[in-house]
């Protein structure tokens, strides 16, 4: 895997990922930014949910659930001093869908968490990371 970071100016950068795909990385104001992107942190946290949602839905998916929606809510704590790793994450998932099963959906969130998602297992070397979920019904 590979990845390009283009400065831009002051503090902004473009990431371009080797699949050919981009985005603005920005920061604070206060830092010099202009607050026209994500700041490389916040990046790292929506990269662990988008790893760890993609084994859930995949997960369920492959348990014949009918799964219709699926988003995670992220929340994280750094630590005060440099280098300010992320310390804590937990992790809200709510799937969305038709007559799904609490004990499947627990078993995709836990595989996610303890086997697959890979985001997750390297973070958890320095943040404790907790999850939990909720089921809504589709309409």
């Amino acid at each position: 895997m590979k990845a390009t970071i283009k400065w831009v100016d002051e503090v902004m950068f473009v990431a371009e990922s080797e699949s050919g795909h981009a985005v603005v990385l920005d920061g604070a104001p206060d830092a010099g930014g202009r607050n026209m992107g994500m700041r490389p942190m916040e990046m790292v946290l929506a990269g662990m949910g988008g790893c760890t949602a993609f084994d859930v839905v995949t997960i369920l998916k492959k348990a014949r659930q009918r799964v219709t929606a699926c988003h995670a809510e992220l929340s994280a704590e750094r630590a005060e001093d440099i280098p300010k790793v992320f310390t804590r994450i937990h992790v809200h998932f709510v799937v969305t869908g038709h007559e799904l099963s609490e004990a499947q959906v627990k078993r995709a969130v836990d595989l996610s968490a303890e086997k697959y998602c890979s985001a997750s297992l390297m973070l958890g070397k320095t943040a404790e990371i907790t999850h939990d979920f909720e089921i809504r019904p589709a309409s």
